[in-house]
């Protein structure tokens, strides 16, 4: 897969919102298949056996973004932390993936 490829020995970081996201989205998914919930509990606790590097950002400059580029302020979040380490941003998210190339 190209995203495993390009990560591959690769430092990763994610603005400290990364859980909260997590989190919601096994919130989702325990919501929408409840016989599923052990299962997706538990993959939620192997976020703390990932090497991701959790990083505060700097809300304001991530809000203008987020209006400058019509981004979520979650998704400029992201964009914020790439570009203020000048790192490349891998998302599958296609709308992201564009606006950080540009």
């Amino acid at each position: 897969m190209a995203i495993a490829r390009s990560i591959d020995d690769a430092r990763l970081v994610a603005p400290v919102l990364l859980d909260v996201e997590l989190a919601n989205v096994c919130w989702k998914k325990c919501r929408r298949m409840p016989a599923q919930r052990p299962l997706f509990l538990s993959a939620y606790a192997l976020r703390h056996s990932l090497a991701i590097e959790l990083i505060s950002i700097d809300q304001d400059e991530a809000l203008v973004l987020a209006l400058e580029t019509g981004l979520s302020a979650y998704d400029a979040s992201y964009l914020w932390l790439a570009r203020k380490l000048d790192v490349e941003l891998v998302t599958l998210d296609s709308r992201l993936a564009a606006i950080a190339r540009s």
